[in-house]
């Protein structure tokens, strides 16, 4: 049974700074709190039972409703109250909630917010034995970890690749790059075809931004921190390498530092002012509303992101997971639910219905997902891809950094001047880890 709340449009943007801001003012940090028994209960197979509390961020919740119809007659004692909350207000409402200690049972939570949000100490650990660790892509299960211990279960997983228009790059006699060097090439092909800018960066110059960054500073062998995450590295010459290579984009007119922005992306794909450039695999379906259904199978391919100097490949990693909150007045419901939506063969109906990709890796042997050549660089990059550090503070110094890429892609500074300002002010933030 049902019983649903507050229906509103998903937002394009999570906002987290405010929320970051609240957990340095309080003290908040990882290992915060009294210890967490939850590892150690375990949760039968036995139906749920009573009412489930359950938040999710609106898009995700317009389609959750339907979808779990069958959950609910297979626990058919439980009440389930489902909570729409608008996706850039989940993290303040769930920060506000567990301050208060009036919670829901169960949340989403953001994979670019979600060490933030664990750093509160509001959330439980995952019980001994709900989920199989190994069935899941690393990075989506990493970035549950607090002081090494899971407080999440990975729910759906995505990694950012390039796309491109193969009609535009093929009549222009060009091959998608495979590595920094050939991007350049690559560029210098199409804008000889025609295109003036034909490369669609990360322009919008926020934490956003920064995580295209983290996947080129991967790609070059570094890190934006230190392995045990006390320490911010973010003007080490790796890194600054590769912001100097995202600089050289722009400086030689291969990308515009004034767009496309997220809701320029369609159009300028469509028109073919952006020919190549990063984004999810939500990107194609989003190409067929606009154009038409089959558009983007006949006018897009995609690529893993090219490999830096020494083939090393990385790629954006983002999703979401689901958790329960210590205070919840409903745990074992709110745990089989998690395992419920968890389990390979939901996370692929899942992905029928609303178009979240799976974290379990078997999901994606399903003809259904593995048969989708534009989801083939999805799958291939998974492995390599690589979550925002996971340290409470990530929003707000991600958002410092996105502020200093745009210096340099308007020439107003250098990356080695953008990254050491980056350090400075990142360094009187700490990383919220001891």
């Amino acid at each position: 049974m049902f019983t649903t709340t507050s229906r509103q449009r998903r937002a394009l943007a999570v906002a987290a700074s405010a929320v970051a801001a609240a957990l340095l003012l309080s003290g908040c940090g990882r290992g915060d709190g009294d210890a967490d028994p939850a590892a150690s209960i375990t949760i039968d197979d036995a139906p749920a039972t009573g009412t489930l509390s359950l938040w999710i961020g609106s898009g995700e919740a317009d389609a959750l409703e339907g979808f779990l119809d069958e959950f609910a007659s297979e626990n058919p004692d439980l009440e389930i109250e489902l909570t729409n909350v608008p996706s850039d207000s989940l993290d303040t409402k769930l920060t506000t909630a567990i301050a208060s200690g009036e919670v829901p049972d169960l949340t989403m939570l953001y994979s670019q917010t979600q060490s933030t949000m664990l750093a509160t100490g509001g959330f439980a650990a995952v019980p001994d034995g709900l989920v199989d660790a190994n069935a899941f892509f690393e990075a989506a299960y990493d970035g549950t970890l607090v002081d090494g211990v899971s407080h999440a279960v990975p729910w759906y997983a995505y990694a950012n690749v390039w796309f491109y228009r193969k009609d535009l790059v093929e009549q222009a006699g060009a091959t998608p790059p495979t590595t920094w060097d050939e991007t350049l090439a690559f560029a210098e092909q199409l804008k000889a075809a025609g295109h003036p800018t034909p490369l669609g960066l990360d322009v919008g110059y926020d934490a956003y931004s920064a995580q295209a960054l983290d996947a080129l500073v991967h790609q070059n062998d570094g890190s934006l921190i230190s392995d045990d995450l006390a320490t911010w590295t973010i003007d080490a010459p790796e890194n600054v390498e590769a912001l100097e290579f995202w600089g050289s984009l722009f400086a030689e007119a291969d990308a515009s530092p004034d767009g496309p922005l997220f809701l320029d992306t369609v159009p300028w794909f469509t028109s073919g002012q952006t020919v190549a450039g990063g984004n999810g695999p939500w990107f194609p379906g989003f190409l067929d509303e606009a154009n038409g259904e089959g558009w983007s199978a006949e006018h897009l391919g995609a690529i893993v992101p090219p490999a830096g100097p020494d083939g090393t490949v990385s790629a954006n990693f983002g999703g979401g997971s689901l958790a329960v909150l210590k205070d919840a007045a409903n745990a074992d419901a709110a745990w089989k639910l998690a395992r419920y939506l968890a389990e390979p063969d939901v996370q692929v109906a899942w992905y029928e219905t609303f178009g979240n990709l799976p974290t379990t890796e078997a999901a994606w042997d399903e003809p259904v997902i593995a048969d989708n050549p534009l989801l083939a660089a999805v799958r291939d990059a998974l492995p390599h891809a690589v979550a925002v550090p996971a340290v409470p503070t990530w929003s707000e110094v991600g958002a410092i950094i996105g502020q200093q890429m745009e210096r340099v892609a308007r020439g107003e500074a250098s990356a080695q001047e953008a990254l050491a300002e980056a350090q400075a002010q990142a360094e009187a933030i700490g990383t919220g880890i001891e």
